[in-house]
């Protein structure tokens, strides 16, 4: 006598992967929060993919809601976005891998340079340019010793900017606050009076008018003193404010299946090491998302 098993088909449930939305009312809404706040321009910075929401998404938010630049990494980003049809000016400040000064004069792109190497390079790539110069932004270490050019050396800045009249145009002048997250005016301070030195000094080698830019989110929520001509919002955009001083409007939304349910009693140890234990019977439920979707182990329990 012979048994023959059968096995059941495998039946998969219909389950969605991990997804990341990106709500652009609520980045408008911060936008116009951040407009409340200031009579300065506002830049939209929309580095890292527009801080993993999309850069083109999060600059159509903001452009609709009344920002009139754009902030990225570097030139290649800002030609990502102009070739999608995006028109307001943009600067790239970082610039990792270098500048291509063609590129950047062909989209109308604005370079900051930190240093007088940068300025110098610069100069240097755009001497056999037949058409157009490259619209410069100088930006001044503010305190941040982290980028931008110290104090002693803007004279050697502005000799070689001076220098390089026909290949660059300076149109712009930054810096960046180091303390603003604590939301203490008194503690930026030193960095407006640098702000203004550089300006000052700036004005008086023969350029202008210029575009003054000092204060990133913090700054714009919490200290008019440091917004001048222009203020760059970058993580206010997505909800958050590092100074904790205003509420904003949380601009993502993470969605995922349950791929487990259960009901425990009170008392029940959960997940590795036991991290938390029920106080009454729960239900438990698991989500399809871990290390891979980017939710880091270090979160455990406080996710």
């Amino acid at each position: 006598m012979s048994t023959t098993l059968t096995t059941p088909p495998l039946t998969l449930s219909r389950m969605h992967a991990p997804t990341l939305h990106t709500i652009p009312a609520a980045v408008a809404a911060n936008v116009e929060r951040t407009r409340s706040a200031t009579e300065a321009r506002i830049m939209a910075v929309v580095k890292a993919d527009g801080y993993g929401l999309g850069a083109l998404t999060v600059a159509r938010a903001t452009i609709a809601a009344g920002a009139e630049w754009l902030g990225v990494t570097d030139a290649e980003d800002a030609a990502e976005l102009r070739r999608a049809g995006i028109e307001v000016p943009i600067l790239a400040w970082l610039n990792p891998s270098g500048v291509d000064a063609a590129r950047a004069i062909t989209d109308r792109v604005d370079i900051a340079v930190g240093s007088v190497e940068e300025l110098r390079q610069l100069i240097a790539d755009a001497a056999p340019l037949a058409a157009g110069r490259v619209r410069v932004h100088l930006h001044m270490d503010t305190g941040m010793s982290r980028g931008g050019v110290p104090l002693a050396d803007w004279v050697e800045l502005l000799r070689l900017a001076r220098s390089g009249r026909g290949r660059v145009e300076v149109v712009g002048v930054m810096g960046h606050l180091p303390c603003a997250d604590d939301a203490d005016p008194a503690l930026n301070a030193p960095a407006v009076l640098r702000m203004r030195q550089a300006r000052d000094a700036v004005l008086r080698a023969g350029f202008g008018p210029l575009l003054v830019h000092l204060a990133a989110t913090s700054g714009t929520l919490t200290d008019p003193a440091t917004h001048f001509d222009l203020v760059r919002v970058g993580a206010g955009l997505v909800g958050i404010d590092p100074s904790e001083a205003v509420p904003l409007r949380g601009a993502a939304r993470l969605t995922a299946s349950v791929v487990h349910s259960s009901v425990v009693p009170e008392g029940t140890p959960v997940g590795y090491g036991g991290a938390f234990v029920t106080e009454r019977t729960s239900r438990l439920s698991v989500i399809g998302v871990g290390y891979a979707d980017g939710i880091p182990r270090e979160l455990q329990a406080g996710a």
